[in-house]
């Protein structure tokens, strides 16, 4: 049921009329709609419908008369609580409410549809009988005011100056101090080329109020008045509160985690070059348009550097006119804050260089800033970082911009272009503009890295363009980096290898060329170069640098691969160091790796296999045999170029340590067995020894006990060092303990033990008290067991080794299950399982699941 009193009383239940006719049922049924909701006694119902007789009615009237209108309009519309009655209806059942509502919504055209006159204007005509009349007509008159002034401005926003004229003209007359009617009155006139009336409308205005009030007209209005005077340009736009932004971007993909969070308070997006920063900001204001009803200001700050100039056409948009806007840049920037004060208005700063340019242009409104630099000194900002794109979304990207479906091809093509948009929407765009070429012929035209900078273009879009401006405004140091940089393949480098070739890498950050990759395990910051931004750098390359660079690399590892295989006790090295060397090789593996490659690919023969060899026992150590095989690999070929034999012996007997870990045995032996042949014929004794120890665990691994013990007693016997003998003297005692021979093979391992304590040497100290802990245990003593395989772990807890751990969880738990523990060492072999399968390590992982088999876990 519906009910309406903005007008004469009308009830209405669908089709049907409902309206009361007798005068006192009409008067009963005003009262309960002015008082909706609130409950109403017989005596307080009795003095509205009797104001001048003092109440004399009886409550039987009263209540026959709620009777009959209950008859009239349904029982559950009047009901009755607690000795009083109410009008049990909804919000939206009552015309006021549903008005109300809709000038709250915006919704002004359907609000003003629902006036039909002042409320209860056939019930109470003058609104004299009740005050709830007479206050709800004066609520409702101002909203009907506000929600046609807004009405009318929605209008003078769509450019209909020419058909409101009439109406705000008669509006004027009805209401000639309501000022915003006027002022849009002035302006209707003024688009429609009538500016003196427009002018005049003004003086009007001012001499009723200076006549019968002595004030003049509200600032806003004298504003308006002198834009008009001086014939401000901005006024001929019709198309409503400026929005400066560019075009929204067409088919925008991906970015879902960021686009919310682009618009509130003071929003930084930063990110390298062609990472799609404007792009991500332009769109999340285009989708947040509604929200700023008083406009959106954007200026690229590329263009126009200068601040003072973008304050300038800042102010012409928002209405100041040329002449009230003060030379100096501070002054300009207080009248833009007051201008901007309480509006509802986005800034949108492009490309911004440095904070100089941008703090003369915040103000109280959200304000979003694009830049390659994070812009530290804005400390009130957020950021937000935008990096390259996903596969997923690098395809979507290329398949929405070239209109092509997906296809190998287009994956091919998004790999060239790294997941940068920039890269991506001008390939997308090359293929939408010639539909006779394939995805594959573009993809071949991109595969000659030399060339492909070349290809990535598309009219006056071009990917080295994008590079070249934040290449032209670094610093010569900088430059100098960016030259350097490009002559190596790794994905990431430390602020060490920066340093050295020039420095300046904050401010390759802040060009967007180079992207910071975070605080590696050894305290060293980390960056990141994109693969298109490296082909740039090639193009201004940089001679001698790979020389230097794998001197100043060598030089490194050198110190640290010291701090791991050392036997000299003249100079034990302390465990801290030992765990700074692990940590930085381990944080420098990729790059170090890569550098081989390099090395490898640029013909430096002597410095590839060098790096590779120093490399080889944190590779074997930490079981990054991936690694291990393919910078062996490619050191073994360099050596061989260079015909240098000693090096091309040294890395086949690094291949036969490979193989070794990797248990191909035959594998293992042919390497080793070519790398003895060649320390022979140079004569290298101690490296013949070494060779020959190989052969033993070969030897051993094979079943072949008795060569294996001749090879390993020859090597002892031939032992130039202590830590020589030692490393004999370990694979000597699993040879003894594979034949049985368990004290014999106990003293061995206690004497490796012995000799690699005096040489600080821990590592191999720990692998020989786990052997021991074995041999131990299959002599049946548990507790001689328990102790070599807590010393080592011991040690290995101090290294920050995590396989070493491992590996001693592993000789515990077995010792667990031989003292009949069984639940504690399920729960120790379970924790160095998860460690074998965290780093790859398939034979530990093997032995870890046989004995939770063995222990029913």
């Amino acid at each position: 049921m519906e009910f309406r009193i903005m007008g004469p009383l009308d009830v209405r239940d669908g089709d049907h009329v409902r309206t009361p006719t007798t005068p006192k049922h009409r008067d009963l049924l005003a009262m309960f709609l002015l008082n909706a909701g609130r409950p109403l006694t017989v005596e307080r119902l009795r003095r509205l419908l009797w104001p001048r007789e003092g109440g004399d009615r009886s409550d039987s009237l009263v209540r026959g008369y709620v009777g009959q209108l209950r008859q009239l309009l349904g029982k559950d519309v009047i009901t009755t609580v607690s000795g009083a009655y109410v009008l049990a209806i909804g919000d939206e059942q009552v015309d006021v409410d549903r008005f109300r509502l809709l000038v709250d919504r915006g919704a002004y055209e359907e609000a003003l549809a629902l006036w039909r006159g002042p409320v209860l204007e056939d019930v109470d005509p003058d609104g004299e009988r009740w005050v709830e009349t007479r206050r709800l007509r004066e609520e409702l008159e101002e909203l009907r005011l506000l929600a046609l002034e807004r009405r009318v401005q929605a209008d003078l926003e769509a450019g209909r100056h020419r058909e409101l004229l009439a109406e705000l003209k008669r509006l004027t007359k009805q209401h000639p101090l309501w000022q915003r009617f006027r002022g849009q009155y002035m302006l209707a006139l003024y688009r429609s080329g009538r500016r003196v009336e427009a002018l005049a409308a003004y003086a009007v205005l001012r001499d009723q109020l200076d006549g019968g009030h002595a004030i003049e007209p509200d600032p806003e209005l004298q504003l308006l008045y002198h834009r008009m005077l001086h014939d401000d340009v901005s006024l001929h736009v019709s198309a409503g509160p400026p929005v400066l932004l560019p075009p929204d971007i067409q088919a925008f993909t991906g970015r879902a985690d960021l686009l919310d969070r682009v618009i509130g308070g003071q929003v930084v997006v930063h990110g390298q070059a062609g990472a799609g920063k404007s792009a991500l900001a332009v769109h999340a204001a285009w989708r947040a348009r509604a929200s700023f009803p008083d406009g959106i200001l954007y200026a690229d700050l590329r263009e126009t550097t200068a601040p003072a100039a973008v304050l300038e056409d800042f102010l012409r948009w928002l209405g100041c006119p040329a002449q009230a806007i003060p030379a100096g840049l501070e002054q300009r920037g207080r009248l833009f804050r007051t201008y901007t004060a309480n509006r509802g208005l986005l800034v949108l700063l492009d490309n911004a260089a440095d904070e100089a340019q941008v703090r003369p242009l915040l103000t109280s409104c959200p304000t979003v800033v694009t830049s390659r630099s994070s812009l530290g000194g804005l400390t009130g900002a957020t950021r937000l970082s935008v990096g390259v794109l996903g596969a997923e979304e690098s395809l979507e990207l290329l398949t929405t911009s070239s209109g092509r479906p997906a296809d190998d091809a287009l994956r091919r093509l998004a790999r060239f272009c790294g997941g940068l948009p920039i890269a991506l929407r001008i390939a997308g765009s090359r293929l939408a503009a010639r539909p006779s070429w394939t995805a594959d012929y573009l993809v071949g035209l991109l595969e000659d890295e030399h060339k492909r900078l070349d290809g990535l273009h598309a009219g006056d879009q071009t990917v080295r363009s994008v590079f070249a401006i934040g290449y032209d405004g670094l610093p010569e140091p900088a430059k100098l980096t960016l030259r350097g940089l490009g002559a190596l393949s790794a994905p990431d480098f430390a602020d060490w290898l920066t340093d050295q070739l020039g420095g300046g890498a904050e401010a390759l950050v802040d060009a967007g060329l180079l992207e910071t990759h975070g605080v590696d395990v050894a305290g060293q910051v980390r960056y990141r170069l994109h693969d298109l931004t490296r082909l740039f750098a090639r193009e201004q390359p940089l001679p001698g640098v790979l020389a230097k660079v794998s001197a100043l690399a060598l030089a490194r590892v050198q110190a640290s691969r010291f701090s791991l295989v050392s036997g000299d006790p003249a100079t034990t090295v302390a465990t801290r160091d030992i765990r700074e060397s692990v940590e930085w090789l381990e944080a420098e593996r990729p790059f170090l790796v890569s550098l081989v490659a390099d090395l490898h690919e640029a013909g430096l023969d002597e410095p590839c296999w060098r790096l590779a060899h120093l490399l080889s026992p944190f590779l074997e150590r930490h079981r990054y045999l991936d690694d291990w095989r393919a910078v062996s690999g490619r050191a073994l070929e360099s050596a061989r170029r260079a015909g240098d034999d000693r090096g091309e012996a040294l890395i086949l007997l690094d291949q036969g340590d490979l193989r070794l870990a990797e248990r191909e045995w035959d594998l293992a032996h042919e390497r080793l067995r070519l790398a003895l042949g060649m320390f022979l014929r140079q004569g290298r004794t101690r490296e013949v020894n070494h060779t020959r120890r190989r052969l033993g665990r070969v030897h051993l691994e094979r079943g072949r006990l008795e060569e294996a013990e001749r090879a390993l007693l020859a090597c002892l016997e031939a032992a130039g060092n202590q830590r020589d003998a030692a490393d004999a003297e370990r694979v000597l005692g699993a040879v003894l303990r594979r034949a049985g021979r368990l004290e014999e093979a106990a003293a061995r391992l206690l004497d490796a033990v012995e000799r690699l304590t005096e040489l600080g040497d821990r590592h191999r100290q720990a692998d020989t008290l786990l052997d021991l802990s074995a041999v131990r245990l299959a002599q049946g003593a548990k507790a001689e067991a328990r102790a070599a395989a807590e010393r080592a772990r011991g040690i290995a807890v101090r290294l920050g080794d995590r396989l070493l751990d491992a590996h001693a969880l592993l000789a515990l738990a077995r010792v667990g299950r031989a003292e009949g523990a069984p639940g504690r060492a399920g729960e120790l072999a379970r924790a160095a399982l998860e460690v074998f399968e965290q780093t790859g390590d398939g034979q530990g992982a093997a032995n870890a699941r046989s004995l939770l088999a063995l222990l029913g876990g």
